[in-house]
């Protein structure tokens, strides 16, 4: 045991006690069992508190990296300490695939399920619906199982749970067979130009991620990721909506090497290789050097959500480094941004300086408040206390689940009372 630090992007100290490394399920049963406050700690990717206590932080990183494939189900267990890039890769030597990944296969599969993390794709969930059981240790340290098929409605309620329901040690996850996808790159989209064709735009492959900086009226970058084998996508040499081929490999923030990004240029290959924007073993994103926020909105309120950030470019443009649009279609899970509504994420990767950054968040939410967009879960915002209680309608029933399994709050802490359950 040791005192943890920070976070991945140093914005965040830990105020926890201890740090705990289990390695073995029965260790952290027993931790669990004799903590006053308790939480889990996945990749340590998040930019808020969210993982935060004031006791007990256990550390799912050197849990065992089980990985058991049930050819009949067509699922797959995972262990909690197991991140994207490994899961992707071993279900890609078997011939099984997930849905969808998120831009970063860094992240930890339980970390990334628990807050509703998503990747892009008009008709693609976020990564939390693919799960169709989970096990976790709760406050007295029993080990309970939960799954879609034995455990009612609350099953909805526990899959994006941000960890107050207890541990997760394991996940199950849907999977299919495997596919290839081609990415294209394209750039110089005008704004005009995604305004009057939003749907196509995001319709043009299986998953499109749309870049902007914010320095002109323009769409700097469109990823398209085609699947092999199904409906052809939109664009070519001649163009894409006004846009244009890349005639090269391209990063999301130009200032970073191309040889971190997934292989582009039209050249096919395995679904783990190119659903993600960057590769295992590069830096993601901005190597680490900044900040994120985002806000899914009803997709429908896209391009007037973009005419109401308008006037705000010359604050926004200092302090981005890239502004990304996704779409996620909707699900069940109650504390999902998409929970029964199409979403539009506007992910935000900014410059590391919190003092220059929460004020234009804050202006940004202003703009967004009217649409309904909610934050993500493990991203910064500015939202006061209370605030997103209002906006989930499903709140009242995750705090009263919460309290089933947890009544003494012993997995709350300041992040959840005040955004979740309150009190």
């Amino acid at each position: 045991m040791n005192r943890p630090t920070t976070n991945w992007a140093g914005n965040v100290g830990f105020a926890a006690e201890r740090l705990h490394h289990p390695s073995t399920v029965a260790e952290v049963q027993a931790v669990a069992a004799r903590a006053e406050r308790a939480r889990a700690l996945g990749s340590g990717h998040s930019f808020n508190a969210v993982a935060d206590t004031s006791g007990d932080l256990v550390s799912l990183a050197r849990l065992p990296r089980t990985m058991e494939l049930d050819t009949a189900a067509g699922t797959v267990q995972v262990g909690a300490g197991v991140r994207y890039a490994e899961l992707a890769q071993w279900l890609q030597e078997r011939g099984r695939a997930l849905h969808n990944l998120g831009s970063l296969p860094h992240i930890s599969v339980a970390g990334s399920v628990a807050t509703a993390t998503h990747g892009s794709g008009d008709a693609n969930g976020n990564l939390a619906t693919a799960v169709e059981a989970l096990e976790l240790v709760t406050a007295e340290g029993d080990l309970v199982s939960l799954s879609r098929a034995e455990s009612g409605p609350d099953f909805d309620g526990a899959v994006v749970a941000l960890g107050a329901l207890g541990i997760v040690t394991s996940m199950t996850l849907r999977t299919e067979p495997d596919f290839d996808v081609a990415q294209s790159v394209y750039e110089g989209l005008p704004l005009e130009s995604l305004e009057e064709n939003f749907d196509a735009i995001t319709g043009a492959a299986y998953s499109v991620s749309l870049f902007t900086r914010w320095r002109g009226p323009v769409v700097d970058q469109v990823w398209l990721k085609h699947r092999v084998g199904g409906a052809p996508p939109a664009g070519g040499a001649g163009g894409l909506f006004g846009a244009r081929p890349a005639n090269g490999p391209r990063h999301p923030v130009p200032e970073m090497s191309t040889e971190h990004s997934t292989e582009q240029m039209g050249v096919a290959g395995p679904w783990s290789e190119r659903l993600p924007h960057f590769r295992p073993g590069s830096p993601p994103s901005s190597a680490g050097e900044e900040l994120q926020a985002e806000y899914l909105l009803p997709r429908g309120a896209a391009v007037a959500a973009l005419r109401a950030l308008e006037p705000l470019r010359e604050r926004i443009a200092p302090v981005v480094q890239v502004h990304e649009i996704r779409t996620v279609a909707a699900d069940g899970l109650w504390l999902s941004p998409s929970y029964r509504r199409d979403t539009v994420g506007f992910h935000f990767t900014l410059v590391p300086d919190a003092a220059a950054v929460l004020p234009v968040l804050e202006l940004i939410e202003g703009r967004l408040a009217p649409f309904g967009a909610l934050p993500h879960w493990g991203k910064l915002f500015t939202a006061p206390i209370g605030r997103l209680r209002e906006r989930y309608s499903r709140m009242d029933d995750f705090a009263a689940l919460a309290r089933r399994f947890d009544p003494r709050g012993k997995f709350a802490n300041a992040f959840l009372r005040e955004h979740v359950l309150g009190g």
